[in-house]
């Protein structure tokens, strides 16, 4: 199905559908390249209780600790799991080339996750590398609290290129009690008290038959959460003043260009937002893989991230794992899915150096300074004010310079951690409770370590 008719919490996932953006709609403030701190954010502040459960696999002790088929586990600074002798082969119809291929495949499955917060809805999020002639297949088999399961479901086909097949998600997934929008396994109705207690996750590792080119996946792993349903949450208090010195780039200047990519820039929000906190951890794009783009277009590395996020059921750049799935084939640089809780949360996080991109969806008059309304959208948190107000660089600007935007902490983070709202009908609509990507180093300093450890995220 079409994001339009998706009728899951987040009804959109990520493009950008604005009313109207001016040019300086966010006021500019102080130059952000000197860090303004006036003290850490404490991970041990009080915050409500979590609604979320992380599980990752990401050590060699995982992935011996799984079931495999035709894979092994490989050590080293990254552990990860890679094709061993395959176990078979399989034939795949490419839905959006109509190319059938066979493949050599192995499977890794893991053990059983008893889930510390039954959920309503999981994600499932990776990172790898897949060589030309490879791609990965991952998903996810739940069992309900009421004692039976679901189906093994496909959450990604998905190669970091686009030669071999087209990354995709899988649509008509459903068995009556949970059902998959797109990248979020969702409880089909929330108020029978219906649950997700436990789920097993599968990799599927394809490479061309008689080659000796292997996927290799350094990190697995699901965010199961059950935010409950608000239209209002609790105001926090601030307690960090500190921005980070993030490149902006503007999704706006790319309107118009690829438009085969979900409409051109218009709608590039998320992948604009993940290539703003790429770059600020270092990553960079060679010349010979820009080489595709438009020599007239600036910042080519948007239209890159772009292409190499697009979903191509989705027909869009905005599925959540395909985003953090990217990040993570910069050299040295891990990504996942999760929800915060609070602003405090977030603090925790930026205080450590990391930035934050998180995605909402609110009316103009919502966000003072925005200039535009949209019924979902990403942008980078990358400070907080020394009155508590939230920096983020918001792609929906006329410009680069513009991108720079400070909101007021109060509408910011009801519209960010709310899962109901009304949209400019008047009717309900669902809100995101939280939902943002995180990218940080293959190896954190200890800081880092802990201030993602304290919001439940493992490295």
């Amino acid at each position: 199905m079409r994001r339009a008719e998706q009728p899951s919490r987040r009804t959109v996932l990520a493009a950008a559908v604005a009313a109207a953006v001016t040019a300086g709609a966010g006021p500019a403030a102080a130059d952000p390249e000197a860090p303004m701190t006036t003290g850490p954010a404490d991970p041990a502040r009080a915050v409500p209780s979590r609604t979320v459960d992380n599980r990752a696999w990401v050590s060699y002790t995982d992935w011996s600790g799984g079931t495999a088929k035709g894979t092994r586990a490989v050590a080293g600074t990254r552990p990860g799991l890679v094709i061993a002798k395959p176990a078979g082969t399989a034939g795949y119809t490419d839905p959006h080339t109509g190319r059938t291929a066979t493949w050599e495949y192995g499977t890794w499955t893991s053990p059983v996750h008893r889930l510390a917060v039954p959920a309503t809805e999981a994600i499932v999020s990776w990172n790898a590398r897949t060589p030309a002639g490879t791609w990965i297949q991952a998903e996810i088999k739940g069992a309900y609290t009421d004692g039976t399961s679901t189906p093994w479901y496909v959450m990604a086909r998905w190669a970091a290129g686009d030669q071999d097949i087209r990354r995709t998600s899988v649509d008509d997934q459903s068995d009556g009690k949970s059902t998959v929008w797109t990248d979020t396994l969702a409880i089909d109705d929330a108020s029978t008290g219906l649950r997700l207690a436990s789920y097993r996750l599968r990799l599927t590792l394809y490479r061309k038959p008689g080659t000796k080119a292997t996927p290799t996946v350094w990190r697995l792993g699901a965010m199961g959460s059950d935010v409950p349903d608000r239209f209002t949450v609790p105001a926090s208090a601030p307690g960090l003043a500190k921005e980070l010195a993030v490149p902006r780039y503007s999704q706006e200047i790319h309107k118009g260009q690829y438009p085969e990519y979900d409409n051109g820039g218009e709608a590039w929000c998320s992948p604009t937002s993940s290539q703003m906190v790429i770059e600020y951890w270092g990553g960079r794009l060679t010349d010979g893989q820009l080489d595709w783009v438009d020599p007239a277009y600036a910042d080519p590395q948007v239209c890159h991230a772009a292409r190499h996020t697009y979903d191509y059921q989705y027909a869009g750049c905005g599925n959540w794992p395909f985003n953090a799935a990217y990040a993570a084939t910069f050299k040295d640089l891990q990504g996942v899915v999760t929800r915060l809780g609070s602003l405090t949360e977030l603090e925790t996080l930026i205080a450590a150096g990391i930035p934050a991109i998180t995605s909402q969806s609110f009316l103009k008059e919502e966000l003072t300074g925005a200039g535009y309304g949209t019924a979902g959208h990403l942008m980078a948190v990358i400070g907080f004010t020394a009155g508590g107000d939230v920096i983020a660089n918001d792609p929906f600007s006329a410009s680069n310079e513009a991108v720079r935007r400070v909101y007021r902490r109060r509408e910011w983070e009801n519209i960010w951690l709310r899962t109901k709202r009304y949209n400019a009908s008047g009717k309900v609509a669902s809100g995101t409770g939280g939902i943002c990507y995180l990218y940080f180093p293959a190896r954190p300093s200890a800081a880092q370590r802990k201030a993602l450890a304290a919001v439940g995220v493992r490295v």
